[in-house]
C-alpha cells in the first residue's frame, strides 16, 4: 500500500506530519511522491491566512479529482483547515473520507483502516493536553536538521489570528520528553535543532510556573553530536535576561532570533492586540544587539491592517530603515472570519496592501544587501544544503539563515561535499539576499 503525504503550512505543522508518517510507515505503508500510484492520500492542511487557506482547499480539490481517476482509495484531511472547517469539508467535498483535527493526529492509522473499509472517519479531541505517539517520527527535512516543537497552542489572542481557536491554549511539552526526542534525532544524524512553537519564549510557564527556555537550552547544549540550536518565534515582550544569558554561554545556540513584531505604530499594535509599544521594541532591539553584538534578528510585518493610514505606513518604513533587521518577511493583512480584526472598520483595500508590502520588501532588500556586503572577509561555519547542477558551486546556510525563510551562501569549490557537511567559509561577495564564499578549512 502506497501513501502520498502532503504537508502544508508552517514548520509546526510539519512536525505533526512527520509523526503521522512515522506511525503509518511503522504499519508497513510505503511512501510515494506520485499521486497517480497512491492508495492513500493525506493532506495536513493550513488556514492561517487567506493564501494558505486557498492553497489547502485547492490541494484537497486536486486530490479529490485524482481519487476519481487514479487508484486512490482513501483521501484524508488533517490539520488546521480540518479543525476549523470540518462541516464545510464534509458538505462540499464528499470525496474526503476522513477529517482529523489538530489534536487528534494520533488516530491517523485508525483513519486509514476505517476509510479503506469504506467507512467515513472523523476525530476531534478537545484542544487540551498533547498528542502522544508510540512510534518515532520520520524526519523529512533531509536528515541533518529537524524542528523540535516545544509547545502547542497560544494564549495571546491577537485580533487577527485564528490559532487559539484551531490549536487551543498554550501547552508546553515536558522537558524530559523534549530531551529524549532531541537525543533520538541527533542519534539519527540531525546536527541542527530548530526550536518552534507558536511562541517559544513562554516555554514552561504552564508546567513549571516560570519561563524555562533558558534551562531547555542548557540541557540541549549538552547533547553530543549536536552542532547548532536555533530559536524561532520569540515574542519581543517575553524575551528575558536569563534567555539572553543562555544564548551567550551555550556555544551551540545560534546568535539568531526570530522576533515577530507585526508593526511599529502604537495605534496599530493596540488594534492588533499586541503587547508592545514602538519605544519598547526599539529598546528591546538595542538591548539584544548590545548583549549579543553578532546577533541576527529576523522579524515579520503585516501591511494594511484595518485602520492603517499612509502616514502609519511611512512610519513603519522609517522604522524598518532605522532598525536594519537582518531578515524580514512582510505580508498583506488577511481578514479571517471569526476574528475581531475582520469586523473592524477602515479595512484597507487589496491594492494598497500589496503596494505597501512591496514598499517594505524593496526597502528591506536594500538593508539586507548592505548588511551582506559588510560580511565580506568574515569567516563562518556553513551547513551544506545541496549543489548547483553542472557547476562546482555548493549551497549552504550559515548561523544567520534559518531553512526555508532566509538566504544562502554559495560556495565555489572543487571539493566533493555532501548535504549535511559542515565547512568553514570566508565570505567573498554578496547578492541581495545571499552570500558568496570560499572554503577556508
Amino acid at each position: 500500500m502506497k501513501l502520498l503525504f502532503i504537508s502544508l503550512g508552517c514548520d509546526k505543522n510539519l512536525v505533526d506530519s512527520e509523526y503521522m508518517i512515522g506511525s503509518l510507515t511503522s504499519h508497513g505503508i510505503m511512501l510515494t511522491d506520485d499521486e497517480t500510484e497512491a492508495d492513500v492520500i493525506i493532506i495536513n492542511s493550513c488556514c492561517f491566512i487567506g493564501d494558505a487557506k486557498e492553497e489547502s482547499i485547492n490541494t484537497i480539490l486536486e486530490m479529490a479529482q485524482q481519487k476519481k481517476i487514479g487508484c486512490c482509495k482513501s483521501l484524508i484531511v488533517t490539520g488546521c483547515l480540518a479543525q476549523r472547517y470540518q462541516e464545510e469539508i464534509k458538505k462540499e467535498i464528499p470525496e474526503v473520507d476522513a477529517i482529523i483535527g489538530t489534536n487528534s493526529y494520533d488516530t491517523i492509522w485508525e483513519a486509514v483502516e476505517s476509510t479503506l473499509q469504506e467507512q467515513f472517519y472523523e476525530s476531534f479531541h478537545d484542544l487540551t493536553g498533547l498528542v502522544h505517539m508510540d512510534t518515532k517520527r520520520t524526519v523529512t527535512t533531509g536528515g541533518h536538521y529537524a524542528y523540535l516543537k516545544i509547545a502547542e497552542g497560544c494564549n495571546k489572542n491577537c485580533t487577527y489570528c485564528v490559532i487559539p481557536s484551531v490549536r487551543g491554549r498554550y501547552r508546553s511539552v515536558p522537558m524530559e520528553e523534549l530531551i529524549t526526542s532531541a537525543r533520538e534525532l541527533v542519534e539519527g544524524g540531525v546536527k541542527e535543532l530548530i526550536l518552534v512553537a507558536q511562541e517559544t519564549t513562554l516555554y514552561g510557564v504552564d508546567l513549571y510556573g516560570k519561563k524555562c527556555l533558558h534551562e531547555l537550552l542548557d540541557r540541549l547544549n549538552e547533547i553530543q553530536g549536536l552542532f547548532w540550536i536555533r530559536i524561532m518565534y520569540c515574542y519581543p515582550e517575553e524575551i528575558y535576561e536569563e534567555l539572553i544569558d543562555s544564548m551567550i554561554r551555550n556555544k551551540k545556540v545560534c546568535h539568531y532570533l526570530d522576533m515577530p513584531i507585526q508593526h511599529c505604530n502604537d495605534s496599530i499594535l493596540g488594534r492588533m492586540g499586541r503587547r508592545t509599544t514602538k519605544e519598547e521594541l526599539v529598546q528591546r532591539i538595542a538591548h539584544l544587539r548590545e548583549r549579543i553584538p553578532d546577533i541576527t534578528l529576523r522579524t515579520t510585518l503585516i501591511c494594511g491592517f484595518p485602520g492603517e493610514t499612509k502616514e502609519m505606513h511611512e512610519e513603519l518604513m522609517q522604522f524598518v530603515n532605522d532598525m536594519e533587521f537582518d531578515r524580514l518577511g512582510a505580508f498583506t493583512y488577511s481578514p479571517e472570519e471569526g476574528t475581531p480584526a475582520a469586523e473592524m472598520p477602515d479595512q484597507v483595500d487589496e491594492d494598497t496592501k500589496a503596494d505597501w508590502q512591496a514598499d517594505v520588501m524593496e526597502l528591506e532588500e536594500e538593508v539586507i544587501f548592505d548588511k551582506n556586503d559588510a560580511m565580506k572577509g568574515k569567516e563562518l561555519y556553513a551547513f551544506i544544503e545541496g549543489k548547483v547542477s553542472d557547476e562546482n558551486v555548493f549551497v549552504g546556510r550559515t548561523y544567520r539563515d534559518a531553512p526555508g525563510v532566509d538566504g544562502y551562501i554559495f560556495i565555489n569549490t572543487d571539493e566533493e561535499l555532501m548535504t549535511g557537511d559542515i565547512v568553514k567559509v570566508r565570505v567573498t561577495g554578496a547578492y541581495e539576499y545571499d552570500l558568496i564564499g570560499e572554503i577556508t578549512e
